[in-house]
């Protein structure tokens, strides 16, 4: 996508609010969230916005914003000014439930867990090592009595209606500065200065966006109004966001997430750097306390890392249907279609109840020639059943009757690698579900045969459809989720008025994979990769080596699940799998009293021995191909030697790892800088 350097085209392309924490002239947070539009307040009232959150769908040219707003201040009138491309009837706008905010807040939030290493002696099929990656920690101005006509100042009032809690005007405008002086004779304080910021949207033709709150429809509680979301839909050409227009307010550093939703995938900047967030780092046990502040240290190092005066981080890519590890609830059929899917080209189009959890998939015994117990493939296998649910749905969706058996023959080569994957014989009659089967299980990592020679496998699994009348189950969880059309991508960016020049202009992006607990090669993955299908979040671990007694002569180290029994004390159950920990309100994270270092030595350690500068991101339009309904912990794979760890045994320049390490050693050497300046 061409870069939009014309206002008109900037303008006309504006898609959505950001999160600007915006105030009156009076009052301004050094820290907020942001947000597209301003705000501005009745007479001199002093309110702020500390929990803004957006949601944008896009379709084809459909673009629907969503977006919720919690302000605190006086029970007084005060509205939000957005741009819009176009002028919005009362059908393009509504209000939404709450709750549908939340969750898609925390589905793509970075998120911490914690692993224990299980018993090195304890017999294979023993224990309670978990097969799922979701091992983690608990808890953590009144209108009309302007002194002028809005003839006079160029401003016309387009349309005008109710929704809700809110007063809805749809402003034209011929003069930014009579825009301006408009504002301030319907009794509303805006910055001084402003007009600057209006002058590209009014000359581009925009229209603005007015909703204004009666308070009378409002319940305060605490001096905090909670507003209903709001949502309203438009047709234009570029999908972009107009943050300029929120720099109004800016006093300081603006924190901006977006949540976009889309049935082309991945989406990215055009204008601006891209990189993705460093994942799958081992952390210290402090860090559970201090996640927050620990993942705003993260990411400022990283954003200086790439030395651009804003950088945009992506920390989530995947199918919002599903999830691993999951800390909150997924999205289902009624959340996307609340968020836009009913006014989209598609519709509500493969967002129908979902298929009852009745068992679908099923295995017979494993047969293994030597060298491994087959409880133990059998039970590494079946933890990845999820990634056999997303083929076998991808088959469901062409033939609801599609059923039969799948004879999986593959070999486990010394090192645990899987090789040399078959499925002849099926009585499926579907070769891509067979392929897409095989495929998964390519990528599984198993313990090493014993005798150092490698094991075949006989692993058939029997595929069925659901039962139509089994009844359906609850919505929560992700072990009832199934995959969705859409992409959900959380895209972060912190920036000042000097770094921000342009509105951000979005496009289509290639998928990417990364943060989940795999081992190709025995070796964790980490940082984003290329990949068939979208499955990258921003993930942190903490682990607990075993520190019990190792009385057995061959210990399998490395083997990663739940609470063993001598950790299970001060009320924790052996093997409970607390769900992870979610970063939230990052732009509130204390900052600067961190040493992200001493959080994650070991990876500080790694990039010190070098590397080179992030790469900026690959753009280009995905193939949609359905996401994994789980990703899995493999329990039997081996723990990496510490000769083996870090960007130091990276293979090459096509090793998968390759772009992760570059950007922890440019991290690492902001590290180094920070402490060689205070020690100075």
């Amino acid at each position: 996508m061409a870069r939009a350097r014309s206002p008109r085209r900037t303008a006309l392309a504006a898609l959505a609010p950001s999160l600007l924490a915006a105030a009156t002239a009076t009052f301004a947070p050094s820290r907020a969230e942001a947000f597209c539009g301003f705000y501005v307040a009745g007479a001199d009232a002093k309110l702020f916005a500390d929990a803004t959150q957006v949601v944008l769908m896009r379709e084809g040219t459909r673009t629907v914003l969503s977006m919720q707003n919690d302000y605190k201040g006086p029970p007084e009138a005060f509205a939000m000014v957005v741009p819009v491309p176009v002028v919005l009837s009362k059908e393009n706008v509504k209000t939404l439930p709450r709750g549908v905010f939340d969750k898609i807040d925390r589905l793509g939030a970075p998120r911490l867990v914690e692993y224990w290493e299980q018993d090195p002696c304890a017999a294979p099929g023993e224990g309670i090592g978990f097969g799922f990656g979701g091992l983690g920690l608990s808890g953590i101005g009144s209108g009309g009595g302007g002194r002028g006509s809005g003839d006079t100042l160029g401003v016309t009032i387009e349309a005008k209606f109710a929704v809700g809690e809110y007063d809805v005007v749809i402003l034209g405008a011929k003069d930014s500065g009579g825009l301006e002086q408009w504002l301030r004779q319907e009794k509303y304080t805006i910055p001084e200065g402003a007009e600057p910021y209006f002058r590209p949207y009014v000359q581009a033709g925009s229209k603005f966006f007015v909703a204004k709150v009666d308070p009378k429809k409002v319940t305060f509680e605490g001096g905090r109004a909670a507003l209903s979301p709001i949502r309203f839909h438009y047709d234009s050409e570029t999908f972009s966001l107009p943050v300029r227009l929120g720099l109004v307010n800016s006093s300081g550093a603006q924190d901006l997430v977006v949540n976009v939703l889309s049935r082309d995938g991945r989406v990215e900047v055009a204008n601006y750097p891209n990189v993705t967030i460093p994942t799958n780092l081992d952390v210290a046990e402090a860090a559970r306390g201090r996640f927050g502040e620990f993942y705003a240290a993260l990411f400022d190092a990283t954003v200086a890392s790439t030395k651009a005066k804003a950088a945009v981080v992506t920390e989530y890519s995947w199918d919002p249907g599903t999830c691993d590890p999951c800390p909150g609830p997924t999205l289902d059929g009624d959340d996307l279609a609340t968020l836009g899917a009913d006014v989209v080209p598609s519709g509500t189009g493969g967002l129908g109840p979902r298929r009852p959890a009745t068992p679908r998939i099923r295995s017979g015994t494993a047969k293994v020639s030597a060298g491994l117990p087959p409880e133990v493939v059998q039970r590494i296998v079946r933890q990845n059943f999820g990634r056999f649910r997303a083929c076998y749905d991808s088959g469901l969706a062409r033939n609801a009757s599609l059923a039969g058996t799948v004879p999986l023959r593959f070999t486990i080569l010394p090192s645990g690698a899987v090789a040399n994957v078959t499925a002849s014989g099926s009585t499926l009659g579907d070769k891509m579900v067979e392929d897409c089967m095989a495929k998964a299980l390519a990528n599984l990592s198993f313990p090493s045969p014993e005798g150092g020679k490698a094991a075949t496998v006989d692993f058939p699994v029997v595929l069925a459809p659901p039962d139509p009348n089994a009844p359906q189950p609850p919505t929560l969880g992700f072990a009832a989720g199934r995959g969705t059309p859409y992409t959900l991508t959380r895209l972060h960016v912190r920036y000042t008025k000097e770094a921000l020049g342009e509105d951000l202009v979005l496009r289509a992006a290639k998928p990417i994979s990364g943060g989940r607990e795999v081992r190709p090669n025995g070796v964790l993955e980490s940082g984003a990769v290329a990949a068939p299908t979208n499955n990258f979040q921003a993930r942190y671990a903490v682990r607990h080596p075993w520190t019990g007694p190792i009385a057995c002569k061959e210990p399998r180290r490395g083997v990663w699940g739940g609470r063993p029994p001598a950790a299970a004390d001060a009320g924790a159950l052996a093997g409970e799998a607390p769900a992870p920990l979610a970063a939230s309100k990052l732009a509130f994270a204390p900052r600067g009293k961190l040493d992200l270092a001493s959080m994650i030595g070991a990876a500080a350690a790694d990039v010190r021995r070098g590397g080179e500068a992030s790469d900026a991101g690959a753009g280009g339009a995905p193939s949609p191909s359905p996401s994994a309904a789980t990703e899995t912990l493999d329990a039997g794979a081996p723990a990496p030697t510490p000769s083996k760890r870090g960007c130091a045994a990276t293979p090459g320049p096509t090793s998968p790892w390759r772009h992760a390490c570059a950007t922890l050693a440019a991290l690492g050497a902001v590290l180094i800088a920070r402490r060689r300046s205070r020690s100075r």
